[in-house]
């Protein structure tokens, strides 16, 4: 097993705890291997009642997928990332239909690859720590790890402006969103845990009892400016919404827009209507592994990652260039089947 990740068993709690830290945690492809080996293994075991998933030592939970990896190979033939985007969705699809019930403390950050191995978790616990994000369209990239299966059903616009945004939200949030199902200070988590550990059968007892009111939530106070302003389909729309409207805030958005790849903003947004209408998670990971496939042969990925992550000069030159640019048909060939041998499918393990 990787030493990215420390498994352990303890009184019929599997626990699996991320080991990256300077690297905030961010996902490999040898991570995902080890937590699906892991999962399965877990799964047929009648000795086991729970999984917990954490980190270890740092700042952060999961701050994402391993970008510059991705990034390197899509300047080549593409191949590490496919395989790396297969795994991670497979990992993803395992968690989210997995029975035994799972734990995930979202401690510090959580963007991108961090939520996608949260989200799917039966029970989600966020503290005055938790920093949540899906940053994609910053890099070029689209709200991948299930976001267009989770963030079309959060309430109202709230999945459509932290898409395109990439919008950075706090725990109280979280728990205000639904993202989190508890909420708790920091301090608490290893008291929490060892509970959970002594006593698993009571896992959903011990979370309710240790549960606390988080503070206000920003998120609470905006929502109706963000279910207004965001309700359009169309980024241009969106655009002249938040012109229109002219506020502090409004205007504060459109800034934040401006900096982002209109290629994935656009993406993003069919990406949330079609998410919404699925109505099994696996034709969610097929799509999403289909934009994948596509979007990192497109200029704006690689470019986007040169920009924030490589040369750190935060100045992407986008292509194309502008909203206008981005037409519907280059949107919808990024959403086009794969050969059959190539397309995304679920862990063959879940068949059985």
């Amino acid at each position: 097993m990787t030493d990215q990740l420390l498994i352990s068993v303890e009184n019929g709690v599997g626990r699996i705890r991320l080991n990256r830290p300077k690297a905030i945690h961010a996902l490999t492809s040898q991570m995902c291997a080890g937590m699906i080996d892991t999962l399965l293994a877990w799964r047929k075991d009648d000795n086991m009642v729970a999984v917990m998933i954490d980190h270890a030592e740092g700042r952060g939970f999961c701050a994402g997928g391993d970008i510059a990896m991705l990034a390197t190979s899509a300047q080549g033939d593409c191949r590490e990332a496919e395989e790396f985007f297969f795994l991670e969705y497979r990992l993803n699809h395992l968690l989210f239909v997995y029975q035994k019930p799972v734990v995930a403390f979202i401690d510090g950050i959580v963007m991108g690859g961090g939520v996608g191995i949260s989200d799917p978790a039966r029970y989600r616990v966020a503290t005055e720590r938790t920093t949540y994000a899906m940053p994609e369209s910053g890099i070029g990239l689209f709200p991948d790890v299930g976001g267009g299966w989770f963030l079309p059903r959060m309430p109202g616009r709230t999945g459509a402006w932290l898409a395109t945004t990439g919008a950075r939200i706090k725990g109280a949030d979280c728990a205000a969103i639904g993202i989190a199902t508890h909420y708790m200070a920091s301090d608490r988590l290893d008291l929490v845990k060892a509970e959970i550990l002594a006593d698993p059968a009571r896992l959903p007892e011990i979370l309710d009892r240790n549960a606390e009111a988080p503070p206000p939530s920003d998120w609470e106070s905006q929502r109706a400016d963000i279910d207004r302003l965001f309700a359009a389909d169309r980024y241009e729309d969106i655009l002249a919404a938040l012109a229109a409207d002219g506020g502090a805030w409004a205007n504060a958005q459109r800034a934040v827009l401006a900096t982002k790849s209109p290629q994935a903003i656009k993406v993003a947004l069919r990406q949330m209507r079609e998410g919404a209408a699925f109505t099994d998670f696996a034709d969610n990971m097929r799509n999403e592994y289909r934009l994948g496939c596509h979007v990192i042969r497109r200029p704006d990925f690689v470019e986007g990652v040169r920009a924030v992550i490589f040369d750190k000069d935060n100045a992407p030159r986008w292509n194309p260039a502008t909203p206008e640019d981005v037409t519907d048909a280059l949107v919808g060939s990024l959403f086009a089947p794969l050969p059959a041998e190539r397309e995304w499918t679920p862990l063959p393990e879940l068949e059985a």
